[in-house]
């Protein structure tokens, strides 16, 4: 006997694919739609402050004169941590400065100054984190509550969107393989049942790939922890922005960029970390070629230290960030991840009138022959 239609694979996926789009839709489309912005976030900034980026002419000031104006700018309470500076000559160099005052422990307040390179003038200071485009982010990363697990619950969220997206994909699959019925434009009854087959097939795959990159930053312990039982991977630094700082560095900022130069020619600077209590070195970021180079520099013997190669483990890691925030891939790639920001929205909201539809079919359906209609979810 054949198996009943109740009972089939195909059924049982089409419910799994209701049930995550209809129980997650709510969350899942501002998690889209935020990370949507986010490809364009310095585009997006400039355009809504377009002060911070009025930058004038000329060749840029010794970090030393940037740092200074940034520490008069956020006075005695905050520090300064990490000068960053930019790869456009129409973009600001930026300091972040923490507050000193918080309780040891607490998360500190990040200030970001903005100034221009050729006079160190201050721009702007701002509390990145309480910014639209700060909010955004802290809203992709963990919904803006990080005491509540929010960051894990981003990460589950990924893996409903993968499952969404391969489920899709089966659901997709045209039955006894006629590839002529798959591409058609009428899958179904209405025009929402043509959306969202076709938008659905177009985006699978690389919401599939989002999905599964957003999994690994959602849950970046358990990431490390499977890619390094692969491949070669850094142990993780500890401290970041927590880390007590050297209160009386030998070394001056300009000297430390110098060092880190010397030893790595044809380099321009990307950010220099100031040095902390514990490591008393100055971390400098350099950019050589398509690449970011670290050295470090000894405050005590001004030694610089290029750190070589990259490991394998440390390239992957950075490249799933990359092809998750679009930052390496290109305005295409900058456009697809666009795209799979915007389209669950329009799959959710097609995803539902098809369900409705289909709901309403059975109804009548069990009026009119006085048959009570079981499984009005597929």
């Amino acid at each position: 006997m054949a198996p009943s239609a109740s009972g089939s694979p195909r059924r049982l996926w089409r419910n799994i694919h209701l049930v995550i789009g209809v129980g997650l839709g709510l969350l899942l489309i501002p998690i889209g739609l935020s990370g949507s912005l986010l490809v364009w976030h310095d585009a997006l900034d400039a355009v809504m402050h377009p002060g911070r980026y009025a930058v004038t002419s000329g060749p840029a000031r010794a970090p030393s004169d940037h740092l200074a104006a940034a520490s008069a700018a956020v006075g005695t309470t905050f520090q300064p941590v990490v000068v960053r500076f930019p790869e456009s000559v129409q973009a600001p160099v930026t300091v972040s400065a923490r507050d000193i005052t918080v309780e040891r422990g607490a998360r500190p307040r990040i200030l970001t100054v903005y100034l221009d390179p050729p006079t160190a003038r201050v721009l702007d200071v701002v509390d990145f984190r309480s910014s639209f485009i700060g909010v955004l982010h802290r809203f992709h990363e963990n919904l803006t509550i990080p005491e509540y697990n929010g960051r894990d619950i981003v990460g589950w969220c990924g893996v409903a969107m993968l499952i969404m997206a391969l489920t899709g994909l089966y659901l997709w699959w045209p039955r006894n393989n006629i590839w002529s019925a798959a591409w058609r434009w009428q899958r179904g009854a209405g025009t929402a049942s043509h959306l969202h087959h076709q938008f659905g097939f177009w985006i699978c795959a690389p919401l599939a790939v989002l999905s599964l990159t957003g999994i690994y930053l959602g849950f970046p312990q358990q990431g490390r922890a499977m890619l390094s039982s692969v491949t070669a991977l850094s142990p993780q630094q500890r401290g970041g922005f927590g880390a007590p700082l050297l209160r009386q560095p030998r070394l001056t900022i300009d000297q430390a960029l110098h060092a880190a130069l010397l030893s790595t020619p044809d380099a321009r600077p990307a950010a220099i970390f100031l040095p902390a209590q514990q490591a008393q070195t100055w971390r400098v970021q350099l950019r050589q070629l398509d690449d970011i180079v670290t050295v470090t520099v000894d405050d005590r013997s001004g030694t610089a230290n290029p750190t070589g190669p990259q490991l394998t483990g440390d390239r992957v890691a950075s490249w799933i960030r990359w092809i998750h925030d679009g930052s390496r891939g290109g305005i295409v790639w900058q456009t697809v991840i666009f795209l799979c920001g915007l389209f669950p929205t329009v799959l959710a909201i097609t995803g539902v009138i098809i369900w409705l539809q289909r709901r309403g079919r059975r109804t009548a359906i069990g009026r009119a022959t006085g048959v009570p209609q079981l499984g009005a979810a597929e």
